[in-house]
């Protein structure tokens, strides 16, 4: 019956209506787009929905844009990347798009995506539509709420990279990368902090717009920073033509950016004025509610950021100042010596710590070298760091052996009343001869690089850490004696240049042996070449370093050391030994070693034995024709050494008789508090070896 009644009836010729009718009538049309090749197919009702002719349309996805606001454009590219990247079957996305007569209107893009056998994507076929009226109702709130949440994600984000902002430059980093501004639909920006009524620029903009004369400006000028900043308001700027009139000082010089749209928010901090943010915007056309609600919050949350950056760089520059204070000002010139120092501070905390280094002229031709870490990244770090480098300074200064500057030292700071320990490496070393005495105090032991390049570990043995050592009544310190060579340099440095999270002691000192053995022969810049690598790591350590070098010059006639040896301290009586044999070698007197050895030897242990103090033994060449060396013992005590028998089994009193028999001449001098025993040695004029 229904086909009758149909037959009856007199139907359209286009019954039933095509495809292509049907989506033009609904306001809908088709594309297919080539991944390969990048060529989009898109038919003249999906034109119509973009509202663009197709002598428009180049077959390229690009001359759509014309019409796409650019947030819109970044929204669907990320909607489309996900979908071809997770192996999706289709995608779709509302977007709000712009008329030929500045209408805005919203459509519907809907694509079906084909792939090939291993799935990778080559075509999507889809749909457009206009879905306008839709979105009038309920999917128009879902799509508002969806930008709301995006919008709220944006400052959530940028807010979390502010938290680890410690600088104001790190602030402005921050904004720029975090990609905030450009989810916003910022272009760029411009930062101005406020200090005296004036307002200095920290962040120029776009490249290309700096407007001369602006760099300071003052807060009654005719700049919308200066404007927000009088008013503490928040200026919206809505188009062009609205800039150009607010700001004619300002709009010639940056009209040719394309600027459609601005906003200016004061950041204010504890109620106080700190300074103004500005966001540029291309193809932006006002701001909704939402908009400028969430630039306040986020304005808000900058102004907090920009407070504690510049708290911070106070309290850095006053620690700074600290530091270099209580760092050496200058490191003198050492005869004989090449020196190179560096001071990098750490990346976290304050940027300074309790890490130092010092070079200590001695008497004799000697130098005292010093590495330390005061536990610890702060002021109080450093202005311990100060006290104790003083401290040592001093104590080395007034003669003392290595090995007591260290205890002393240690003493010092449980004095302090600190809770704070220190590490340190102290050497003595007499550039004449090269002999060098090396303290440890629980810190990383030194290195030496040879003349041919090659670079080693020098391990000493150690006592315990600055002031833990006094605190547990362990204050004797090991003393290792070496002999440096003519070119050799010894490498002094903290833990920061080798120590790094997850990694091992070892490992790191293997590593810089390696940097030191391949880096250059030149102190300068073998110290610039390991700051580099601090700077490149990064990490949480602050680091000092000290490179001494000996030279080649040997010690001219008329040389002179001296060695105090005090009782019960053999390791003291071994150094002054090698003291004597360096010495007589350097001088060119190898021929008489043993023998002078041997008479010094026996001084000194006659003093210790039947003295109540220590001996100070001194070694020196005599001016003259007739070359001669001169070893001279002292001792507190005014009884006279006497010649006697020992005796068929006697092991004691051949002393004298050996040093009768060894010398040339010998005396004994009668001293003010004590007297002196010394030998002379007739020594050929010969160089040394």
């Amino acid at each position: 019956m229904t086909e009758r009644a149909a037959g009856s009836l007199s139907l359209p010729d286009d019954w039933p209506a095509d495809t292509r009718t049907s989506l033009t009538l609904n306001r809908m049309g088709t594309f297919d787009w080539h991944l390969d090749s990048g060529l989009m197919h898109v038919d003249e009702s999906a034109l119509s929905v973009f509202d663009l002719r197709p002598d428009e349309y180049d077959g390229r996805p690009r001359s759509l844009a014309a019409r796409l606001p650019h947030t819109e454009g970044v929204r669907l590219n990320r909607v489309v990347a996900r979908a071809l990247r997770d192996g999706s079957v289709d995608y779709g996305a509302y977007l709000r798009i712009l008329r030929r007569d500045g209408s805005p209107h919203w459509i519907h893009v809907q694509g079906f995506i084909r792939r090939d056998a291993v799935g990778r994507p080559q075509r999507v076929i889809g749909i457009v539509r206009d879905a306008t009226q839709e979105l009038a109702e309920s999917t128009a709130r879902l799509e508002l709420d969806t930008v709301r949440r995006v919008q709220t994600s944006v400052v959530e984000s940028t807010t979390a990279a502010l938290a680890h902002a410690r600088t104001v430059q790190d602030v402005i980093d921050a904004l720029k990368e975090s990609h905030g501004l450009e989810r916003l639909g910022a272009t760029s920006l411009v930062m101005g902090l406020l200090k005296a009524r004036r307002i200095h620029l920290v962040a120029d903009g776009p490249e290309g717009s700096h407007v001369p004369g602006t760099r300071v400006t003052r807060t009654d000028e005719g700049y919308p920073m200066s404007e927000v900043l009088r008013t503490l308001t928040p200026r919206f700027i809505e188009s062009a033509r609205e800039f150009a009139a607010s700001y004619p000082l300002l709009w010639p010089h940056i009209s040719e950016l394309g600027i459609t749209a601005a906003a200016y928010l004061p950041l204010i901090a504890q109620a106080r004025p700190i300074g103004a943010l500005g966001l540029l915007y291309r193809d932006k056309n006002g701001f909704t509610a939402e908009d400028r609600n969430l630039l306040v919050v986020l304005g808000s949350s900058i102004a907090q950021s920009l407070q504690r950056a510049m708290l911070f760089e106070q309290d850095h520059d006053l620690a700074q100042g600290l530091q270099q204070a209580m760092l050496p000002r200058r490191i003198p010139a050492v005869p004989g010596a090449e020196i190179a120092v560096r001071y990098r501070s750490a990346r976290l905390g304050r940027d300074i710590g309790g890490d130092w280094y010092d070079i200590i002229p001695l008497p004799g031709g000697r130098v005292g070298a010093v590495i330390g870490d005061v536990q610890g990244h702060d002021t109080h770090a450093a202005a311990v760091m100060g006290q104790l480098r003083i401290v040592l300074r001093a104590y080395a200064t007034e003669g003392h052996a290595p090995a007591t500057v260290m205890a002393r030292a240690s003493v010092f700071l449980r004095e302090l009343d600190t809770d704070r320990f220190a590490t340190c490496t102290y050497v003595e070393a007499d550039l004449a001869t090269g002999v060098a005495r090396f303290v440890r105090a629980g810190h990383v032991d030194p290195l030496i690089r040879d003349t041919d390049g090659s670079c080693r570990r020098l391990p000493v043995p150690g006592g315990m850490p600055l002031g833990l050592s006094a605190v547990f009544g362990r204050l004797d310190y090991p003393v290792k004696t070496v002999e440096l060579d003519a070119g050799q340099t010894l490498v002094l440095y903290t833990d920061g240049l080798v120590e790094q999270p997850g990694t091992d002691l070892d490992d790191g000192m293997r590593v810089l042996a390696a940097l030191v053995r391949d880096g250059p022969r030149d102190l300068q810049l073998l110290a610039d070449r390991l700051s580099e690598v601090v700077d490149e790591r990064g990490g949480e350590d602050d680091v000092a370093l000290l490179l001494l070098r000996r030279g080649g010059a040997r010690a001219p006639a008329g040389g002179r050391l001296r060695q105090h040896v005090a009782q019960g301290d053999p390791e003291a009586l071994r150094t002054a030994r090698h003291m004597i044999r360096a010495a007589v070698g350097a001088w060119g007197a190898r021929d008489r070693s043993d023998d002078i050895e041997l008479v010094a030897d026996e001084l000194i242990t006659n003093a210790l034995l039947h003295t109540d103090s220590g001996a100070v033994v001194t070694v020196r060449v005599l001016p003259g024709t007739e070359r001669r060396l001169l070893v001279e013992v002292e001792d507190r005590s005014s009884t006279l050494p006497r010649r006697r028998e020992a005796g068929a089994a006697g092991v004691s009193g051949r002393g004298l008789l050996l040093v009768d028999e060894l010398a040339d001449e010998w005396g004994v001098e009668s001293r003010g508090s004590g007297k002196c025993v010394w030998s002379e040695f007739i020594v050929r004029h010969r160089p040394s070896r």
